[in-house]
This record gives structure tokens, C-alpha cells and sequence, in this order.
């Protein structure tokens, strides 16, 4: 068997497709207009904001799975300022300005463990 040098203008099929991959991440949209997040990120920036429930209707998610949605992705990899008031039954949910002041109470500031 005779052993070739690759020149360093050309690449193995592992560098191709890693490459390929990294193109293709560069060049994805940042996000989709009419994804279930999208969605959601709307009926909270709405002023009457959202329910747990209608956000179930609108997406055919589980309540837990709302709530997981709201903690994980709005409060902590988006970093929005979501507030909660309880009227009448049901609590509802908005996005609101993060300079606004929220009428949370507690535990701002905090960190988990």
C-alpha cells in the first residue's frame, strides 16, 4: 500500500461534512414566523397577555409542558421578563418590557443550586 499526502488544499470526507454543517448552521434563519414558539411569544407580548390554557389550545402542548416552556425558554435562554397576575380563576401570563417594573415578589435576584 502506498501511503498519499493530502495537500492542504484538499479535504477528507469527514472535514467536507463538517464543514457543510457549520455553513449550513451559519446560514439558518435565526427563527420561524410560524413556529409553535412564535406563537406562543406573541399571545405573551399581547396586552391582555395569555393563559396556560389558550396557550394549550394554540399549541396542543400539556399544561406542564407550557409551564416548562415559559421557565426554560422565555425566563432563562431568552431572557424575557415574564409576569403573572392571578384574575379571577385563572393566572395569566405576559412579556413585558424588561426596564418595566414587575409586581413579582421574592425571589429576583436569586440563584438555584
Amino acid at each position: 500500500m502506498s501511503s498519499k499526502k493530502l495537500s492542504p488544499n484538499k479535504l477528507t470526507d469527514a472535514q467536507l461534512v463538517k464543514t457543510g454543517n457549520e455553513a449550513r448552521r451559519l446560514s439558518a434563519k435565526p427563527g420561524r414566523s410560524d413556529s409553535k414558539q412564535a406563537q406562543v411569544l406573541a399571545m405573551l407580548h399581547r396586552k391582555q397577555g395569555a393563559t396556560i390554557a389558550t396557550i394549550m389550545q394554540a399549541t396542543g402542548w400539556r399544561p406542564h409542558s407550557v409551564r416548562g416552556f415559559l421557565t426554560a425558554v422565555v425566563r432563562k435562554r431568552l431572557g424575557l421578563m415574564l409576569v403573572s397576575e392571578k384574575t379571577g380563576e385563572e393566572r395569566v401570563y405576559r412579556i413585558v418590557a424588561n426596564g418595566a417594573s414587575s409586581k413579582r415578589k421574592g425571589r429576583s435576584g436569586r440563584k438555584a443550586a
